[in-house]
C-alpha cells in the first residue's frame, strides 16, 4: 500500500441496470476522469445476460438460448450476469493507491473471502483461475480491464441467483465447473447485509487503513446518466 493519504472511496447503488449502458458509462469513466476523481465501486444487479472476455472461445458458451451474449472488453472468458448475483465495479486508479493488477485480483478475492467468512462459508481462491470456490465449486467471478493504470469492471458475488445458467456455459472457460451460491449454501441471506459488508471489505483492502471508510453517493454515477440519456455512449458511438 502507498503511505500517501488516499480519500477513501465512494459507493454507487445503481439497482437493477442493463448490461450494456452500465459497461459504456464505466468505459466513460476511465477515459474522462480527473486525476482528483475518487475511486468508487458501483454496485449493480443485471437482468440476465452473458459476457465475452476479450480472449472469449466460442465454445465455451454451449448453450445461450434467448439470453443476450455481449462480447466485452475485460480479460477471461465467458461468465453470466442475472438476478440474486451482487455486481460489484471497481473503478480505481492503481498508481494512485499504490498498487498493481496482481494486488487489486488478491484484494478482491480476499474481500469475498473474508465476507463469506462472516456467514461461517470457507471459501478459498484458486492458482491460475481468479475467482472464489467452496469446495470446487465457483460462487464469486473477477474480470478486469486496466487502462492507463485504471480498472474497470470488477467482481460478481452469487447470493441468491438461478444456477441453471451456468450450466449453459463453462464458466471461466473451464468445461464441467459447477457453480453454487449463498443461498444454495446457507438457504435465505440478507442480500443488503451481505452487500455492505463486501464493501467494507474492499475497502479494507484496496485502502490505507485510516481512510478505508466508504461514503455512499445517492446519485447515479453522471456518465450512466449520460448514456442512459443519450442512449449511446458519447465516447464510443455505441447503441445501448
Amino acid at each position: 500500500m502507498t503511505d500517501l493519504l488516499v480519500p477513501g472511496p465512494e459507493v454507487r447503488l445503481l439497482g437493477v441496470q442493463p448490461y450494456v449502458p452500465v459497461w459504456q458509462a464505466m468505459q466513460l469513466q476511465a477515459r474522462e476522469r480527473e486525476a482528483t476523481r475518487l475511486d468508487s465501486f458501483w454496485c449493480v444487479e443485471h437482468p440476465p445476460v452473458f459476457t465475452q472476455g476479450r480472449n472469449g472461445r466460442p465454445e465455451h458458451l454451449l448453450d445461450p438460448g434467448a439470453t443476450p451474449v455481449v462480447a466485452i472488453d475485460r480479460g477471461g472468458q465467458v461468465t453470466w450476469h442475472g438476478p440474486g448475483q451482487l455486481v460489484v465495479y471497481t473503478l480505481v486508479d492503481l498508481p494512485r493507491l499504490g498498487i498493481g493488477v496482481r494486488r487489486l485480483v488478491e484484494g478482491l478475492e480476499q474481500a469475498v473471502i473474508d465476507t463469506l467468512a462472516q456467514w461461517g462459508i470457507r471459501a478459498q481462491r484458486r492458482e491460475k483461475a481468479p475467482g472464489v470456490y467452496v469446495d470446487g465449486a465457483k460462487i464469486a467471478a473477477l474480470g478486469l480491464r486496466i487502462r492507463h493504470g485504471r480498472s474497470i469492471h470488477g467482481l460478481a458475488l452469487n447470493i441468491a441467483p438461478d444456477l441453471a445458467p451456468f450450466q449453459r456455459m463453462n464458466p471461466c472457460g473451464y468445461p464441467g465447473l459447477a457453480a453454487t451460491s449463498m443461498q444454495y449454501l446457507l438457504g435465505p441471506v440478507d442480500a443488503t447485509r451481505v452487500r455492505e459488508q463486501l464493501l467494507a471489505h474492499l475497502a479494507e483492502q484496496l485502502f490505507p487503513a485510516e481512510v478505508a471508510s466508504i461514503r455512499h453517493e445517492p446519485a447515479l454515477p453522471p456518465e450512466l446518466v449520460r448514456v442512459l440519456a443519450l442512449g449511446r455512449c458519447p465516447a464510443l458511438g455505441g447503441r445501448a
